[in-house]
């Protein structure tokens, strides 16, 4: 996803879009963003099993249109916009196993095609789009185990190459691309929270380790700004240090300062005012956002809180129209999109929180 730079604007520049609702409630979904379009692809249905059905809203003149089925049903996979494309891969079938199966959406035509596949089956794969190529990194296989693979996809060619693979094999891991470098940060092995922090060099096709995110949450989110990274909030689960404990929902802001090169010494008012998982998170006017998910309340929360890194405090924004969580999360320059994802079951909900530099 794009890391995004600017000033700290204030936050009532801060408000909701409610876009009409998708004609599928749909968790685990996949969004792209292209040319003004929002396209929305597979995803699980309301009796658990993954959707073939893609549509795109038309943000300017707030219409959804269906498109033609994927090829392959799917939840959970990876998609980015490519060349003009729409690509889709990996994710998880109708028999909860990881797929490998690649298409593309050719919006001048109309239709899917099949594209090379990744070579292997992988789920929770994460991927960026950088200079026309596709980089997927990790995933995880068949037989459950995290991956530690990297490939590159040419559109040209169609063709994926292997690349060096991640240090620290895994699926579901958050990933931003800051120059030539892809970072990657968290992500999972099996149950396992993993906390590796790590960034490849696409001019010298190498791995570097950076120090490790401090604590180790489930459901955490991962953001980015120009001057460093975020771990978010979770699940913190019982470990050697707090063995008797039960898991519980967390308030932990984790910041790493690119420019220092360490993770700073968090401040009792860096911490979210909310303890909160699987919710949603990104940047708008030069702040980190958090929205929804689970808290210590019976129904998803609707709280939306605003980060000021030169203030390092947070605020309260504007809550969600719609409570929910596990929300596929979209980011633009100017908005923070927010697509199906739970509420009492799957949602058909699709919101933006957009930056309005004119407020």
């Amino acid at each position: 996803m794009p890391v995004l730079e600017m000033a700290v604007s204030p936050v009532k520049s801060l408000c909701w879009e409610v876009f009409p609702s998708m004609s599928t409630c749909r968790v685990y979904c996949s969004p792209v963003f292209l040319d003004g379009l929002l396209y929305v692809l597979g995803g699980c249905s309301e009796t658990g099993l993954p959707l073939d059905t893609a549509e795109v809203l038309d943000i300017e003149s707030q219409t959804w249109t269906q498109l033609p089925p994927l090829p392959t049903a799917r939840a959970g996979a990876s998609a980015v916009a490519v060349g003009g494309q729409v690509m889709v891969m990996g994710g998880m079938d109708g028999h909860q196993s990881p797929l490998s199966s690649v298409e593309v959406y050719n919006p001048d035509e109309g239709k899917w095609e099949r594209r090379a596949s990744l070579g292997q089956a992988s789920m929770g794969v994460t991927s960026v789009e950088k200079d026309g190529k596709v980089y997927a990194l990790g995933g995880m296989a068949a037989d459950m185990t995290p991956q530690a693979l990297v490939r590159v996809y040419e559109p040209v060619k169609d063709q994926w190459q292997p690349l060096t693979s991640m240090p620290t094999p895994r699926y579901g891991a958050a990933s931003f691309v800051k120059g030539n470098k892809i970072y990657v940060l968290g992500g999972r092995q099996g149950k396992l929270p993993v906390t590796a922090f790590e960034a490849f060099d696409l001019e010298v096709n190498s791995w570097t380790r950076y120090p490790c995110i401090p604590s180790r949450r489930a459901f955490s989110c991962c953001a980015a700004t120009d001057r460093g990274f975020f771990s978010l909030g979770g699940l913190q689960q019982p470990g050697p240090h707090n063995f008797y404990s039960r898991p519980h929902f967390v308030s932990t802001v984790e910041e790493y300062d690119s420019e220092q090169g360490i993770w700073i010494k968090p401040t009792r008012a860096s911490k979210m005012r909310d303890k909160r998982a699987d919710f949603v998170a990104g940047c708008l006017g030069g702040r980190v956002i958090v929205a929804g998910g689970l808290g210590n309340q019976p129904s998803p929360l609707s709280s939306v809180e605003s980060y000021n890194p030169m203030k390092r405090r947070w605020e309260y924004a504007t809550p969600m129209p719609s409570p929910r969580c596990s929300c596929s999360p979209l980011q633009t320059p100017n908005m923070l999109f927010l697509i199906g994802g739970v509420a009492q079951g799957p949602s058909n909900a699709v919101e933006a929180l957009c930056f309005r530099e004119t407020v």
